[in-house]
């Protein structure tokens, strides 16, 4: 059984820092590309961040781009998202998808499987 935990997120204020870890068992984990989502009420998933099976290949969303670093380390099974200066907009629950197809430059993704969020809240 597929199984997605995300964790790290909270409440910083802007220009401040988190790191939001996804751990993923039932499945052989270096295998797959998996991905960074987020979704605000009212707006559909948003497509953050992706990174390839084996870690040599990852896109970032132009909002983010600079800011924002997807890693992966298979030893654990888990992917991160390394957010720095972080702002209000970047406000949203945070999910990690388990994709079957990837295409890292324009960059589109098919995920089948979903964590439960983490909400992420970037206020003074």
């Amino acid at each position: 059984q597929v199984q997605l935990v995300e964790s790290g997120g909270g409440l910083v204020q802007p220009g401040g820092s988190l790191r939001l870890s996804c751990a993923g068992s039932g499945f052989p984990f270096s295998s797959y590309p998996m991905t960074w989502y987020r979704q605000t009420p009212g707006k559909e998933r948003e497509l953050v961040a992706g990174i390839s099976p084996a870690g040599s290949r990852t896109s970032v969303a132009n909002s983010v781009k600079g800011r924002f670093t997807i890693s992966r380390d298979n030893s654990a099974n888990t992917v991160y998202l390394q957010m720095n200066t972080l702002e209000p907009e970047d406000t949203a629950v945070y999910y990690c998808g388990r994709c079957e197809t990837a295409e890292y430059t324009r960059p589109r993704y098919e995920c089948s499987y979903w964590g439960q969020g983490t909400q992420v809240t970037v206020s003074s």
